[in-house]
Formats: C-alpha cells, sequence, structure tokens
C-alpha cells in the first residue's frame, strides 16, 4: 500500500538537507540538539571552527564539544576509550528520555585541532534527538555542538531566546524546531581519565 508523506516529514527533510548542504561546504548553521539550541559546524573543518570562535567571541583556548550518532564512531576520534566512559554510556546518555550526558575523553583524534582541550581531550556527546542525530549520520562525520549565545551570556533555552546576532552570523537557521516552547537544559558533562577515575564538571 503506497503512503503519502506527511507535509511536516517533508518539511523536516528539505530542512535537514539545507542544513547538510551548508555543513558539507564549510558552512555553520544554527540548529535544535538534544539539548539546547547550538552553533554547529563539520567538527573536522578548522576554518568552520574557527568562525564558530569568532561569533560567539570565545577564547580559542576553551574546547567546544561535539556530536556523534553512535558509540560505535568514538573509536575514530578518541584514540581509546577508558572502560569507565562505556560503562556510563551503558547507563545514561543513549536514550531520548533521559538527560543527555557529554563524556570528556583524553587523546582526541581527527578533529579540527582547536575543538580540544591544552590537554587533547575533547568533550563528545551521543545524540538520541532524531534531527540532530540524523544531521551526524547524513554528514558522516561529528558536529559541533556549542550553546547559541555570545560568550560569557546566559544559553538560549528556545529558539526565541537566541539574539539576532548569532542568528545573522550562520549561514543556516534550521526551521525544526523553532516554535517549541519548552526549556531545555544542557547535557550532564563528565570526565574520563585514562587510569579510569571520572570528574563530575556538571551534574
Amino acid at each position: 500500500m503506497k503512503t503519502t508523506e506527511s507535509r511536516t516529514d517533508k518539511y523536516e527533510k528539505e530542512d535537514l538537507q539545507a542544513a547538510l548542504k551548508v555543513l558539507r561546504e564549510g558552512g555553520i548553521i544554527l540548529y535544535p540538539t538534544d539539548t539546547v539550541w547550538g552553533i554547529g559546524c563539520d567538527a573536522t573543518n578548522e576554518e568552520a571552527v574557527k568562525r564558530i570562535y569568532s561569533l560567539k567571541r570565545r577564547a580559542d583556548s576553551k574546547a567546544l564539544l561535539v556530536l556523534i550518532d553512535a558509540p560505535g564512531r568514538l573509536r575514530m576520534y578518541v584514540e581509546s576509550v577508558p572502560e569507565t566512559a562505556w560503562t556510563l554510556l551503558e547507563n545514561t546518555g543513549l536514550s531520548a528520555d533521559e538527560r543527555p550526558l557529554t563524556i570528556i575523553y583524553p587523546r582526541a583524534r581527527n578533529l579540527a585541532p582547536s575543538l580540544t582541550g591544552e590537554d587533547g581531550s575533547i568533550g563528545i556527546r551521543i545524540t538520541a534527538d532524531t534531527f540532530s542525530k540524523a544531521l551526524c549520520t547524513g554528514l558522516g562525520r561529528p558536529i559541533v555542538s556549542t550553546s547559541a549565545n555570545i560568550s560569557g551570556e546566559a544559553a538560549a533555552k528556545t529558539f526565541a531566546g537566541i539574539s539576532h546576532e548569532i542568528r545573522d552570523g550562520v549561514d543556516y537557521v534550521c526551521r525544526y524546531r523553532r516554535n517549541d516552547n519548552t526549556s531545555h537544559k544542557p547535557s550532564a558533562v563528565i570526565k574520563v581519565y585514562e587510569n579510569n577515575t571520572l570528574e563530575i564538571i556538571r551534574k
């Protein structure tokens, strides 16, 4: 039986394809994530990453986190994933109805150099949100995810709270979830070390 694609599905598909086109061309986008709205780009593109730092007026010594679509991609961007991290991922952070978890891993690789911390670490979140997950899958690479605000200002909890400076500074603003007035919170953040100890950065 032939089914008809709904207007909503078509709308989201067109939005997704437009965002992916910009990402593939080295541009930056404003998009909804599994937490707050984020500014994003191809996390392997150093020039695009530098544009995000400039737009946010953020010191490039402060690392940015990235989103990926599946645990299996971790080893492509982290030299060695500590067992503690696998345990955390088995218990939280992979379901859309749980609070998202960002894990900071040691020894990042295959990413834009300015994304990593001074110690070579990288914050990675496996997104369960359907739209941001589809972006990561479609691009085939991690996507930068940093809050849509000028550095030092409060993160916008909804699209309406994002400043025009940020909206005007990106190459594409996603249409998906613009009218969602749910107040979203940033993810929990835990740093794991090679010796399998961990540090809670944000609860």
